[in-house]
């Protein structure tokens, strides 16, 4: 079969002029990035804000391996299908960040016949949303040293300074660094660290903000330092929060482009969902509402991440509510579940798979806890058995839940067709009765508890002494009552990536809790996970090139 990009360099793609009157969309509409890329005017949500919403349909996953067990192509190919058996279906998906594209995951594209397309660009630079964002980040980081240089009115402490600049590559070696050094000139010396650009404030505040003027506004409110005295010092009270807006003037409108069957797809917005909230923006997912019946969206890595904050957080400040939820699930990541090294992952295992199940059973029951009806997609490879195959179809009809094998990535739209047929069938016969999972008036300790022992299955939550002095000082500053968003490993229910499959008798360990008040929740730090990933040994950007005639090779 050939290759993700060779797939993808072969497609017969629309003029993004003729996808965007697919959904009713004029020129005056969009602005064109090219042929195949455009962004949607903001006038376009603003003008249909009356209409009814279309079905809203979740993609998430049990825990995954290294590799991903292919939200984005079960969405992709879900859509396709829908819009196979006539249905007005849309897509909303995050974009991709260099890191993992340069790194290990890859990227957000899809893969095999379901992807969205022009695949290179959506995996590499796009519309430059990222630099906007990145942009933003670094003048405000900016903006304070150059306010401690010149003679630092606001009286900020260096050494109680909570911003850092950010840089969307994984870069382990600039997660601890020292700025200010060259003499008096440079500034003053002190200890500073980068993210990556997708684990920032700034793109939590894109996904989340409403319009341009709720940007400008959530930005002022970023809680940047503390002063002298030990009070707060925030964004605006350096004035810059209008400029950091005036970069993002162009970053908050969603971009549309296709898949390979011409679907429209709307792509913006790329929070990591083990060290960020995992959605794309809301305003791409209500842009999406309004000119689709059917939207089908996608949130990051495992449903104890993406799923629970798309719940909690997303859902929470949009206002949404979930119609159904596809749970992706593959038979190698459920062997790997069940203690099977990655080289034998391809070797039938039924026990196993018996072993590494009770993944699946756990995520299962958190989606339960929301409400919205769920639907299992057993996403096929080819080394798949038959017998692998009825063993997990036999466990989801004795819980109670629908099952389908799906074969998007090796026959696109043709293979989803009966999991589009089941998904209809449950939005047709099935009510969701969706509720969040706590009250964001309860004190923090008491949302992360709830997390970590309803969804997680911890047997409760430790703090270090940093950690509770940090909750303490945000309840001071009465900043506490807002969603939580825990960073966590992908890999494991627990905060310990070695914990697979279902554990139990362990508790989450809280290094740091953090507040993002401009994004409006509080981050809670467990476990080793870092803001800033690093590069495996191999990096995926050592099998990259590129022809004299332009051709890219090596993307996936």
């Amino acid at each position: 079969m050939k290759s993700d990009i060779e797939i993808a360099q072969g497609a017969k793609m629309l003029p993004i002029k003729m996808v965007a009157e697919k959904m009713g969309l004029s020129e005056d509409d969009i602005d064109l990035y090219g042929k195949y890329k455009s962004k949607i005017s903001l006038d376009v949500l603003k003008r249909n804000e009356n209409k009814k919403d279309g079905k809203l349909i979740l993609v998430t996953a049990i825990n995954p391996t290294p590799a991903g067990e292919g939200k984005s192509t079960v969405t992709i190919g879900l859509a396709d299908a829908l819009c196979k058996k006539g249905k007005n279906a849309v897509i909303a998906l995050r974009e991709p960040s260099l890191g993992p594209v340069f790194g290990i995951k890859g990227g957000a594209a899809g893969g095999g016949y379901a992807q969205v397309v022009p695949m290179e660009d959506i995996n590499l630079h796009f519309t430059g949303d990222m630099y906007a964002i990145t942009a933003a980040n670094n003048l405000l980081s900016a903006a304070i040293d150059n306010h401690i240089h010149q003679g630092n009115i606001l009286r900020i402490d260096s050494r109680k300074i909570t911003f850092k600049r950010v840089m969307d590559m994984n870069d382990r070696s600039l997660r601890s660094v020292v700025v200010g050094l060259g003499g008096k000139p440079n500034g003053f010396v002190r200890e500073d660290g980068f993210m990556i650009t997708v684990a920032s404030e700034i793109m939590a505040i894109l996904c989340l903000a409403s319009n341009l003027m709720d940007l400008k506004e959530r930005m002022g409110k970023i809680l940047v330092a503390y002063n002298l005295d030990g009070n707060p010092v925030y964004c605006s009270d350096l004035s810059v929060n209008g400029a950091m807006a005036l970069l993002m003037k162009d970053a908050i409108k969603p971009n549309l482009v296709q898949t390979l069957d011409n679907t429209p797809a709307i792509i913006h917005g790329g929070p990591f969902a083990n060290i960020a909230h995992g959605c794309n923006s809301l305003l791409a997912t209500k842009t999406a509402l309004k000119l689709g019946d059917y939207v089908v969206t996608e949130a990051g890595f495992g449903a104890d991440l993406g799923a629970e904050k798309f719940f909690d957080i997303k859902c929470r400040y949009g206002k949404l509510k979930p119609d159904c939820v596809v749970l992706v699930a593959t038979i190698r990541a459920l062997k790997h579940h069940g203690g099977v090294k990655k080289d034998k992952l391809n070797e039938p295992n039924v026990e196993a798979l018996s072993r590494g199940i009770g993944n699946l059973e756990k995520q299962i029951e958190n989606i339960k806890k929301y409400g919205v009806p769920v639907i299992v997609s057993i996403n096929k490879f080819i080394y798949d058995t038959q017998e692998e195959i009825e063993y997990i179809k036999a466990f989801c009809i004795k819980k109670g839940v629908k099952v389908d094998l799906t074969e998007v990535w090796g026959k696109g739209a043709e293979g989803g067709i009966e999991l589009a047929s089941k998904v209809l069938d449950i939005l047709d016969n099935e009510k969701s009765n969706f509720k969040v999972l706590y009250d964001e008036n309860l004190t923090i300790k008491e949302k992360i508890n709830i997390i970590a022992t309803q969804i997680y299955g911890a047997d409760g939550v430790e703090y270090t002494t940093s950690a509770n002095k940090q909750i303490a000082e945000i309840e001071k500053l009465e900043l506490d009552k807002v969603p939580i968003c825990v960073a966590k490993t992908q890999k494991s229910l627990s905060d310990n990536p070695s914990l697979l499959g279902r554990p139990t008798n362990f508790t989450i360990n809280v290094k740091e809790v953090r507040i993002s008040n401009g994004a409006g929740f509080v981050v809670a730090l467990t476990g080793n996970i870092m803001t800033m990933p690093g590069l495996p040994k191999i990096p995926a950007a050592c099998k990259m090139d590129i022809a004299e005639d332009g051709t890219i090779s090596g993307l996936f």
